[in-house]
Protein backbone atom coordinates (compact mmCIF):
# COMPACT_ATOMS: atom_id res chain seq x y z
CA UNK A 1 0.00 0.00 0.00
CA UNK A 2 2.93 2.06 0.16
CA UNK A 3 3.21 5.29 -2.92
CA UNK A 4 4.86 4.55 -5.89
CA UNK A 5 7.85 5.78 -7.21
CA UNK A 6 7.87 4.71 -10.76
CA UNK A 7 5.80 7.16 -13.16
CA UNK A 8 4.35 3.94 -13.87
CA UNK A 9 0.00 4.17 -14.77
CA UNK A 10 -2.27 4.34 -17.43
CA UNK A 11 -0.70 4.97 -21.43
CA UNK A 12 -4.30 4.55 -23.05
CA UNK A 13 -8.03 4.00 -22.58
CA UNK A 14 -10.34 2.55 -24.77
CA UNK A 15 -14.29 2.02 -24.39
CA UNK A 16 -17.05 0.41 -26.96
CA UNK A 17 -21.22 0.98 -26.04
CA UNK A 18 -23.25 -0.68 -28.90
CA UNK A 19 -25.26 1.47 -30.87
CA UNK A 20 -28.89 1.06 -29.14
CA UNK A 21 -30.27 2.85 -26.46
CA UNK A 22 -32.81 2.03 -24.31
CA UNK A 23 -35.54 4.77 -23.28
CA UNK A 24 -36.05 3.56 -19.80
CA UNK A 25 -38.98 5.58 -19.44
CA UNK A 26 -40.65 3.87 -22.39
CA UNK A 27 -39.46 0.21 -20.94
CA UNK A 28 -40.86 1.07 -17.61
CA UNK A 29 -44.44 2.82 -18.98
CA UNK A 30 -44.80 -0.98 -20.85
CA UNK A 31 -44.34 -2.18 -17.55
CA UNK A 32 -46.69 -0.11 -15.81
CA UNK A 33 -49.57 -2.36 -15.07
CA UNK A 34 -47.22 -4.51 -12.96
CA UNK A 35 -46.19 -1.97 -10.21
CA UNK A 36 -42.85 -3.22 -10.15
CA UNK A 37 -40.15 -0.49 -9.65
CA UNK A 38 -37.54 -0.08 -11.78
CA UNK A 39 -35.58 2.78 -13.14
CA UNK A 40 -37.63 5.81 -15.21
CA UNK A 41 -34.95 8.08 -16.79
CA UNK A 42 -32.38 7.98 -18.72
CA UNK A 43 -31.10 4.84 -21.19
CA UNK A 44 -29.39 1.42 -20.92
CA UNK A 45 -26.96 0.44 -23.88
CA UNK A 46 -28.18 -2.54 -25.84
CA UNK A 47 -25.75 -4.89 -27.64
CA UNK A 48 -27.11 -6.46 -31.10
CA UNK A 49 -27.86 -9.94 -31.05
CA UNK A 50 -24.30 -10.68 -32.74
CA UNK A 51 -22.87 -9.32 -30.27
CA UNK A 52 -21.39 -10.30 -26.46
CA UNK A 53 -18.36 -9.69 -24.16
CA UNK A 54 -15.92 -11.21 -26.26
CA UNK A 55 -16.39 -8.77 -29.03
CA UNK A 56 -17.54 -5.75 -27.15
CA UNK A 57 -14.08 -6.29 -25.43
CA UNK A 58 -12.07 -6.53 -28.89
CA UNK A 59 -13.60 -3.13 -29.87
CA UNK A 60 -12.76 -1.12 -26.93
CA UNK A 61 -9.37 -2.59 -26.95
CA UNK A 62 -8.54 -2.03 -30.38
CA UNK A 63 -7.04 1.67 -30.49
CA UNK A 64 -4.86 0.61 -27.30
CA UNK A 65 -2.49 -1.56 -29.76
CA UNK A 66 -1.60 0.51 -32.96
CA UNK A 67 2.38 0.17 -32.76
CA UNK A 68 3.44 -2.07 -30.68
CA UNK A 69 1.90 -5.40 -28.72
CA UNK A 70 1.73 -5.38 -24.74
CA UNK A 71 3.75 -7.71 -22.76
CA UNK A 72 0.18 -9.36 -22.10
CA UNK A 73 -3.51 -9.07 -22.85
CA UNK A 74 -6.63 -10.04 -20.14
CA UNK A 75 -9.98 -10.14 -20.48
CA UNK A 76 -12.72 -9.43 -17.52
CA UNK A 77 -16.15 -10.37 -17.83
CA UNK A 78 -18.88 -11.96 -15.14
CA UNK A 79 -20.85 -12.71 -18.69
CA UNK A 80 -18.32 -14.61 -21.01
CA UNK A 81 -19.84 -16.84 -23.15
CA UNK A 82 -17.54 -19.94 -22.45
CA UNK A 83 -16.70 -21.18 -19.44
CA UNK A 84 -14.02 -23.36 -20.96
CA UNK A 85 -12.79 -21.65 -23.47
CA UNK A 86 -10.14 -18.69 -23.25
CA UNK A 87 -11.63 -15.88 -24.55
CA UNK A 88 -8.39 -13.95 -23.87
CA UNK A 89 -6.35 -16.26 -26.76
CA UNK A 90 -9.64 -15.34 -28.89
CA UNK A 91 -9.12 -11.25 -28.17
CA UNK A 92 -5.62 -11.71 -29.44
CA UNK A 93 -6.13 -13.35 -32.38
CA UNK A 94 -8.60 -11.04 -33.19
CA UNK A 95 -6.40 -8.52 -32.82
CA UNK A 96 -3.70 -9.73 -34.63
CA UNK A 97 -1.33 -9.87 -32.11
CA UNK A 98 1.53 -11.88 -31.86
CA UNK A 99 1.01 -15.58 -30.03
CA UNK A 100 3.78 -15.10 -27.54
CA UNK A 101 1.86 -12.23 -26.14
CA UNK A 102 0.56 -13.88 -22.17
CA UNK A 103 -3.27 -13.93 -21.90
CA UNK A 104 -5.51 -14.67 -18.86
CA UNK A 105 -9.12 -14.35 -18.15
CA UNK A 106 -10.48 -12.93 -15.16
CA UNK A 107 -13.75 -13.36 -13.93
CA UNK A 108 -16.40 -14.02 -10.65
CA UNK A 109 -16.43 -10.19 -9.21
CA UNK A 110 -17.27 -7.11 -10.79
CA UNK A 111 -13.85 -5.80 -10.10
CA UNK A 112 -12.11 -8.33 -11.99
CA UNK A 113 -10.79 -6.01 -14.31
CA UNK A 114 -9.47 -3.72 -12.03
CA UNK A 115 -8.07 -6.13 -9.89
CA UNK A 116 -5.95 -7.46 -12.99
CA UNK A 117 -5.18 -3.53 -14.28
CA UNK A 118 -3.89 -2.86 -10.32
CA UNK A 119 -1.69 -6.51 -10.61
CA UNK A 120 -0.33 -5.09 -14.56
CA UNK A 121 0.64 -1.69 -12.10
CA UNK A 122 2.40 -3.22 -9.18
CA UNK A 123 4.39 -5.27 -11.63
CA UNK A 124 5.48 -2.44 -13.81
CA UNK A 125 4.28 -4.70 -16.72
CA UNK A 126 3.40 -2.93 -20.25
CA UNK A 127 -0.31 -5.00 -20.38
CA UNK A 128 -3.78 -4.51 -21.94
CA UNK A 129 -6.85 -5.45 -19.67
CA UNK A 130 -10.67 -5.45 -21.59
CA UNK A 131 -13.78 -5.84 -19.98
CA UNK A 132 -16.76 -6.72 -21.93
CA UNK A 133 -20.36 -7.86 -20.41
CA UNK A 134 -24.12 -8.31 -21.66
CA UNK A 135 -25.52 -10.03 -18.73
CA UNK A 136 -28.24 -11.93 -18.84
CA UNK A 137 -31.30 -10.37 -16.89
CA UNK A 138 -34.95 -11.12 -15.81
CA UNK A 139 -37.67 -9.68 -17.52
CA UNK A 140 -39.73 -6.93 -15.11
CA UNK A 141 -36.48 -6.69 -12.57
CA UNK A 142 -34.69 -3.63 -12.10
CA UNK A 143 -31.17 -5.05 -12.87
CA UNK A 144 -32.86 -5.31 -16.46
CA UNK A 145 -33.40 -1.75 -17.05
CA UNK A 146 -30.50 -0.69 -14.38
CA UNK A 147 -27.94 -2.60 -16.20
CA UNK A 148 -25.72 -2.26 -19.47
CA UNK A 149 -23.99 -3.39 -22.32
CA UNK A 150 -20.37 -2.27 -23.19
CA UNK A 151 -17.07 -2.60 -22.71
CA UNK A 152 -13.69 -0.48 -21.45
CA UNK A 153 -10.28 -1.20 -21.86
CA UNK A 154 -7.20 0.25 -20.19
CA UNK A 155 -3.30 0.05 -21.44
CA UNK A 156 -0.22 0.41 -18.66
CA UNK A 157 2.95 1.58 -18.79
CA UNK A 158 6.04 3.46 -17.97
CA UNK A 159 5.97 7.53 -18.55
CA UNK A 160 2.18 7.80 -18.34
CA UNK A 161 0.16 10.66 -18.47
CA UNK A 162 -1.65 9.09 -15.49
CA UNK A 163 0.66 7.97 -12.77
CA UNK A 164 -0.76 5.97 -10.05
CA UNK A 165 0.44 7.51 -7.19
CA UNK A 166 -0.83 5.02 -4.83
CA UNK A 167 -3.50 2.12 -4.04
CA UNK A 168 -5.66 -0.24 -1.65
CA UNK A 169 -7.49 -3.29 -2.09
CA UNK A 170 -9.73 -4.78 0.59
CA UNK A 171 -11.89 -8.18 0.78
CA UNK A 172 -14.96 -8.26 1.93
CA UNK A 173 -17.58 -11.08 0.66
CA UNK A 174 -20.50 -8.45 1.01
CA UNK A 175 -23.57 -10.65 -0.79
CA UNK A 176 -24.54 -7.15 -1.94
CA UNK A 177 -25.63 -9.27 -5.53
CA UNK A 178 -25.33 -12.51 -6.81
CA UNK A 179 -25.62 -15.52 -10.11
CA UNK A 180 -24.64 -18.24 -10.25
CA UNK A 181 -24.81 -21.87 -12.60
CA UNK A 182 -28.58 -22.42 -10.84
CA UNK A 183 -29.77 -18.76 -10.85
CA UNK A 184 -27.87 -16.87 -13.87
CA UNK A 185 -29.76 -13.85 -13.34
CA UNK A 186 -28.70 -11.59 -10.75
CA UNK A 187 -30.53 -11.57 -7.31
CA UNK A 188 -30.02 -8.25 -5.94
CA UNK A 189 -30.32 -7.93 -1.79
CA UNK A 190 -31.97 -4.88 0.05
CA UNK A 191 -30.38 -1.81 -0.92
CA UNK A 192 -30.62 -0.07 2.38
CA UNK A 193 -28.54 -2.59 4.52
CA UNK A 194 -26.25 -2.94 1.38
CA UNK A 195 -25.53 0.76 1.08
CA UNK A 196 -24.73 1.40 4.78
CA UNK A 197 -22.53 -1.92 4.60
CA UNK A 198 -20.71 -1.08 1.52
CA UNK A 199 -20.25 2.76 2.32
CA UNK A 200 -18.99 1.63 5.79
CA UNK A 201 -17.09 -1.31 5.73
CA UNK A 202 -15.31 -1.39 2.20
CA UNK A 203 -15.54 1.96 0.22
CA UNK A 204 -14.37 4.27 2.82
CA UNK A 205 -11.88 2.51 4.26
CA UNK A 206 -10.25 1.75 1.41
CA UNK A 207 -10.36 5.09 -0.08
CA UNK A 208 -8.72 6.29 3.03
CA UNK A 209 -6.02 4.03 2.60
CA UNK A 210 -5.54 4.45 -1.11
CA UNK A 211 -5.43 8.43 -0.26
CA UNK A 212 -2.87 7.90 2.65
CA UNK A 213 -0.86 5.70 0.01
CA UNK A 214 -0.60 8.29 -2.14
CA UNK A 215 0.52 11.31 0.43
CA UNK A 216 -2.98 13.10 -0.09
CA UNK A 217 -6.27 13.81 1.79
CA UNK A 218 -9.18 12.32 0.39
CA UNK A 219 -10.36 16.02 0.25
CA UNK A 220 -7.64 16.68 -2.36
CA UNK A 221 -8.86 14.00 -4.83
CA UNK A 222 -10.64 16.84 -7.95
CA UNK A 223 -12.79 13.83 -9.76
CA UNK A 224 -13.61 10.03 -9.11
CA UNK A 225 -14.66 6.92 -11.01
CA UNK A 226 -16.29 4.42 -8.51
CA UNK A 227 -18.75 1.77 -8.98
CA UNK A 228 -21.16 1.68 -6.58
CA UNK A 229 -23.22 -1.24 -5.43
CA UNK A 230 -26.29 0.67 -4.89
CA UNK A 231 -27.12 4.48 -5.93
CA UNK A 232 -25.95 6.99 -3.24
CA UNK A 233 -22.57 4.81 -1.65
CA UNK A 234 -20.25 7.24 -3.18
CA UNK A 235 -22.46 10.90 -1.94
CA UNK A 236 -22.42 8.86 1.61
CA UNK A 237 -18.91 8.08 1.46
CA UNK A 238 -17.54 11.46 0.12
CA UNK A 239 -19.45 13.25 2.61
CA UNK A 240 -17.50 11.54 5.49
CA UNK A 241 -14.54 11.61 3.82
CA UNK A 242 -14.74 15.09 3.10
CA UNK A 243 -14.51 14.86 -0.23
CA UNK A 244 -16.44 17.01 -2.89
CA UNK A 245 -14.84 14.76 -5.80
CA UNK A 246 -17.47 13.54 -8.70
CA UNK A 247 -18.13 10.24 -9.52
CA UNK A 248 -18.26 10.07 -13.39
CA UNK A 249 -19.79 6.71 -12.75
CA UNK A 250 -23.11 8.23 -12.35
CA UNK A 251 -22.88 9.19 -15.89
CA UNK A 252 -21.93 6.25 -17.31
CA UNK A 253 -25.43 4.42 -15.58
CA UNK A 254 -27.28 7.34 -16.36
CA UNK A 255 -26.82 7.05 -20.18
CA UNK A 256 -25.58 3.10 -20.77
CA UNK A 257 -26.51 1.27 -17.71
CA UNK A 258 -24.28 -0.80 -14.76
CA UNK A 259 -21.28 -2.30 -17.12
CA UNK A 260 -20.30 -4.57 -14.31
CA UNK A 261 -16.27 -5.40 -14.92
CA UNK A 262 -16.15 -2.28 -17.26
CA UNK A 263 -18.19 -0.02 -15.78
CA UNK A 264 -15.12 1.79 -13.53
CA UNK A 265 -12.79 2.11 -16.05
CA UNK A 266 -15.28 3.61 -18.43
CA UNK A 267 -15.59 6.11 -15.58
CA UNK A 268 -11.92 6.55 -15.27
CA UNK A 269 -12.19 7.39 -19.23
CA UNK A 270 -14.57 10.08 -18.29
CA UNK A 271 -12.65 11.35 -15.11
CA UNK A 272 -9.62 11.48 -17.11
CA UNK A 273 -11.07 13.54 -20.10
CA UNK A 274 -12.38 16.28 -17.44
CA UNK A 275 -8.94 16.11 -15.19
CA UNK A 276 -6.32 19.09 -15.55
CA UNK A 277 -2.92 18.66 -15.02
CA UNK A 278 -1.85 17.99 -11.69
CA UNK A 279 -5.34 16.93 -10.47
CA UNK A 280 -5.58 13.56 -8.22
CA UNK A 281 -8.18 11.10 -9.83
CA UNK A 282 -9.83 8.17 -7.50
CA UNK A 283 -10.82 4.81 -9.31
CA UNK A 284 -12.84 2.16 -7.08
CA UNK A 285 -13.66 -1.40 -8.17
CA UNK A 286 -16.47 -2.93 -6.17
CA UNK A 287 -16.80 -6.79 -6.04
CA UNK A 288 -16.84 -8.78 -2.59
CA UNK A 289 -14.56 -5.52 -1.67
CA UNK A 290 -12.99 -3.41 -3.52
CA UNK A 291 -9.71 -1.85 -5.26
CA UNK A 292 -9.01 2.03 -5.30
CA UNK A 293 -6.15 3.01 -7.10
CA UNK A 294 -5.27 7.11 -6.96
CA UNK A 295 -3.69 8.42 -10.41
CA UNK A 296 -1.91 11.71 -10.70
CA UNK A 297 -2.88 13.87 -14.00
CA UNK A 298 0.37 14.67 -15.51
CA UNK A 299 -1.06 15.08 -19.96
CA UNK A 300 -3.83 14.24 -21.25
CA UNK A 301 -4.16 10.36 -21.61
CA UNK A 302 -5.17 9.15 -25.21
CA UNK A 303 -8.69 7.56 -25.69
CA UNK A 304 -10.28 9.27 -23.03
CA UNK A 305 -12.11 12.04 -24.78
CA UNK A 306 -12.98 9.40 -26.93
CA UNK A 307 -15.21 7.36 -24.65
CA UNK A 308 -16.56 10.87 -23.65
CA UNK A 309 -17.89 11.16 -26.73
CA UNK A 310 -19.27 7.78 -27.46
CA UNK A 311 -21.70 8.14 -25.05
CA UNK A 312 -23.36 10.44 -26.84
CA UNK A 313 -24.07 8.85 -30.04
CA UNK A 314 -26.75 6.11 -30.32
CA UNK A 315 -30.01 5.19 -31.57
CA UNK A 316 -32.73 5.36 -29.11
CA UNK A 317 -35.11 2.09 -28.67
CA UNK A 318 -38.42 2.59 -27.77
CA UNK A 319 -39.56 -0.82 -28.72
CA UNK A 320 -39.88 -3.32 -25.42
CA UNK A 321 -41.19 -6.59 -27.45
CA UNK A 322 -37.80 -6.15 -29.83
CA UNK A 323 -35.22 -5.17 -26.28
CA UNK A 324 -36.43 -8.61 -24.92
CA UNK A 325 -35.66 -10.15 -28.53
CA UNK A 326 -32.10 -8.63 -28.47
CA UNK A 327 -31.44 -9.79 -24.97
CA UNK A 328 -32.65 -13.45 -25.56
CA UNK A 329 -35.51 -13.13 -23.20
CA UNK A 330 -37.93 -13.37 -25.59
CA UNK A 331 -38.25 -16.33 -27.92
CA UNK A 332 -39.78 -15.91 -31.44
CA UNK A 333 -41.15 -18.49 -33.90
CA UNK A 334 -39.53 -17.35 -36.55
CA UNK A 335 -40.44 -20.16 -38.94
CA UNK A 336 -38.40 -23.11 -40.83
CA UNK A 337 -35.69 -20.58 -42.10
CA UNK A 338 -34.62 -20.71 -38.44
CA UNK A 339 -34.49 -24.58 -38.20
CA UNK A 340 -30.89 -24.92 -39.23
CA UNK A 341 -27.75 -25.48 -37.45
CA UNK A 342 -23.71 -24.46 -38.08
CA UNK A 343 -21.58 -26.73 -36.89
CA UNK A 344 -17.94 -25.35 -36.34
CA UNK A 345 -15.51 -27.97 -36.92
CA UNK A 346 -12.12 -27.76 -34.43
CA UNK A 347 -10.19 -28.90 -37.43
CA UNK A 348 -11.16 -25.92 -39.57
CA UNK A 349 -10.95 -23.32 -37.23
CA UNK A 350 -7.28 -24.44 -36.51
CA UNK A 351 -6.68 -23.97 -40.21
CA UNK A 352 -8.32 -20.66 -40.97
CA UNK A 353 -9.28 -19.95 -37.36
CA UNK A 354 -6.85 -16.88 -36.84
CA UNK A 355 -7.72 -15.36 -40.41
CA UNK A 356 -10.78 -15.21 -39.93
CA UNK A 357 -11.43 -13.72 -36.40
CA UNK A 358 -8.33 -11.55 -36.99
CA UNK A 359 -10.13 -10.52 -40.67
CA UNK A 360 -6.23 -11.05 -42.33
CA UNK A 361 -6.01 -11.92 -45.98
CA UNK A 362 -2.99 -12.23 -48.28
CA UNK A 363 -0.97 -10.20 -50.66
CA UNK A 364 0.28 -11.49 -53.31
CA UNK A 365 3.70 -10.19 -55.40
CA UNK A 366 1.84 -8.03 -58.00
CA UNK A 367 -0.04 -6.38 -54.87
CA UNK A 368 -3.14 -7.51 -55.54
CA UNK A 369 -5.07 -8.72 -52.01
CA UNK A 370 -7.51 -11.37 -51.45
CA UNK A 371 -9.90 -12.75 -48.49
CA UNK A 372 -9.73 -15.43 -48.05
CA UNK A 373 -6.55 -16.54 -49.26
CA UNK A 374 -6.18 -19.10 -51.69
CA UNK A 375 -2.80 -21.34 -52.88
CA UNK A 376 -3.19 -19.92 -55.99
CA UNK A 377 -3.90 -15.87 -55.69
CA UNK A 378 -6.49 -14.20 -58.63
CA UNK A 379 -3.24 -13.33 -61.14
CA UNK A 380 -4.06 -15.11 -64.13
CA UNK A 381 0.13 -15.01 -65.29
CA UNK A 382 0.62 -17.56 -62.15
CA UNK A 383 0.67 -21.24 -62.33
CA UNK A 384 1.96 -22.27 -59.41
CA UNK A 385 1.54 -21.91 -55.40
CA UNK A 386 2.66 -18.37 -54.30
CA UNK A 387 3.00 -17.68 -50.66
CA UNK A 388 1.22 -14.60 -49.62
CA UNK A 389 2.05 -11.92 -47.57
CA UNK A 390 -0.42 -10.91 -44.96
CA UNK A 391 -2.99 -8.12 -44.64
CA UNK A 392 -5.22 -7.19 -41.92
CA UNK A 393 -8.60 -6.19 -43.49
CA UNK A 394 -10.40 -5.28 -39.65
CA UNK A 395 -8.91 -1.70 -39.10
CA UNK A 396 -10.05 -1.02 -42.64
CA UNK A 397 -12.60 1.15 -44.44
CA UNK A 398 -14.10 0.41 -47.57
CA UNK A 399 -17.11 0.99 -49.81
CA UNK A 400 -20.24 -0.49 -50.31
CA UNK A 401 -20.94 -1.63 -53.97
CA UNK A 402 -23.75 -3.90 -53.89
CA UNK A 403 -26.50 -4.32 -51.28
CA UNK A 404 -29.59 -6.37 -50.21
CA UNK A 405 -31.96 -6.02 -47.63
CA UNK A 406 -33.25 -9.58 -47.30
CA UNK A 407 -36.78 -10.34 -45.24
CA UNK A 408 -36.77 -14.02 -46.73
CA UNK A 409 -33.37 -15.20 -45.16
CA UNK A 410 -33.60 -15.42 -41.41
CA UNK A 411 -32.08 -12.80 -38.55
CA UNK A 412 -32.80 -12.30 -34.79
CA UNK A 413 -33.53 -8.67 -35.79
CA UNK A 414 -34.64 -8.23 -39.41
CA UNK A 415 -33.65 -7.60 -42.29
CA UNK A 416 -30.69 -9.48 -42.86
CA UNK A 417 -28.20 -6.65 -44.75
CA UNK A 418 -25.71 -8.10 -47.13
CA UNK A 419 -23.94 -7.20 -49.91
CA UNK A 420 -19.92 -6.67 -51.49
CA UNK A 421 -17.58 -3.98 -49.75
CA UNK A 422 -14.72 -2.65 -51.51
CA UNK A 423 -11.62 -2.10 -50.04
CA UNK A 424 -8.85 0.27 -51.47
CA UNK A 425 -5.78 -2.14 -51.58
CA UNK A 426 -8.26 -4.27 -54.51
CA UNK A 427 -9.68 -6.72 -51.41
CA UNK A 428 -13.57 -7.41 -52.37
CA UNK A 429 -15.75 -9.31 -49.43
CA UNK A 430 -19.10 -11.10 -49.76
CA UNK A 431 -20.32 -9.34 -45.78
CA UNK A 432 -23.01 -8.66 -43.21
CA UNK A 433 -24.14 -5.38 -42.89
CA UNK A 434 -24.70 -4.24 -39.26
CA UNK A 435 -25.89 -1.25 -37.18
CA UNK A 436 -28.55 -0.27 -39.59
CA UNK A 437 -28.98 3.84 -40.73
CA UNK A 438 -32.69 4.94 -40.14
CA UNK A 439 -32.86 5.57 -44.59
CA UNK A 440 -30.57 2.12 -44.61
CA UNK A 441 -27.45 0.93 -46.74
CA UNK A 442 -26.56 2.73 -50.16
CA UNK A 443 -24.52 1.70 -52.45
CA UNK A 444 -21.20 4.05 -51.98
CA UNK A 445 -21.82 4.30 -48.05
CA UNK A 446 -18.44 4.00 -46.85
CA UNK A 447 -17.88 1.58 -43.74
CA UNK A 448 -16.05 0.15 -41.34
CA UNK A 449 -15.34 -3.39 -39.86
CA UNK A 450 -16.89 -4.59 -36.36
CA UNK A 451 -16.02 -7.61 -34.68
CA UNK A 452 -19.84 -9.68 -33.99
CA UNK A 453 -20.86 -13.53 -34.06
CA UNK A 454 -21.03 -15.68 -37.30
CA UNK A 455 -22.88 -18.61 -36.29
CA UNK A 456 -24.56 -19.96 -33.02
CA UNK A 457 -25.04 -23.71 -32.13
CA UNK A 458 -27.43 -23.75 -29.55
CA UNK A 459 -27.23 -26.95 -29.36
CA UNK A 460 -23.83 -27.70 -28.48
CA UNK A 461 -23.49 -24.18 -26.91
CA UNK A 462 -20.56 -22.95 -29.76
CA UNK A 463 -20.21 -19.78 -31.54
CA UNK A 464 -18.02 -18.52 -34.44
CA UNK A 465 -17.05 -14.90 -34.90
CA UNK A 466 -16.16 -12.73 -38.07
CA UNK A 467 -16.53 -9.21 -38.75
CA UNK A 468 -19.27 -7.25 -40.17
CA UNK A 469 -19.66 -3.76 -42.02
CA UNK A 470 -20.82 -0.95 -39.95
CA UNK A 471 -21.66 2.88 -41.02
CA UNK A 472 -18.58 4.91 -40.39
CA UNK A 473 -20.51 7.77 -38.12
CA UNK A 474 -23.27 7.30 -35.44
CA UNK A 475 -25.83 9.47 -35.05
CA UNK A 476 -25.87 11.68 -32.06
CA UNK A 477 -28.04 10.53 -29.70
CA UNK A 478 -31.27 12.89 -28.76
CA UNK A 479 -32.96 13.63 -25.50
CA UNK A 480 -34.96 10.36 -24.27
Amino acid sequence: MSGLTQSFGIAALGGYVPLLRLDRKAAARELAWSGLPMPRTGTRAVADWDEDALTMAVEAARLLCPESAPDALRFASTSAYFTDRAQSGMALDALAMPRTVRTSDAANSRRAATSAMLDALLGGRDEIVTAGEKRPTQPGSAAQLAFGDGAAAVRTGPDAPARLAGHASFSHDLVDRYASRDHPFTYTYEERFVRDVAVAEVIMPVVRTACLAAGIAPGQLAHAAVHEPVGGCWRAAAKALGCKAPNHCEAVSDIVGDLGTAHAIYGLGLALDTAEVGDFVLLVGFGSGADAMVFEVTGPVPGASAMAAALKEGQVLVSYSRFLSLTGSLELDWGMRAEFEQKAQATVLERVGRDMIGFVGGRDSTGNVQFPKSAFPANPALSEVEKMEDERLADLEATIVSITADRLNFSPDPPFDFGLVQFENGARVLMEMVNRPAEGFRVGDRVRMRLRIKSQNRRLGFRTYFWKAAPLMRPVLGDA
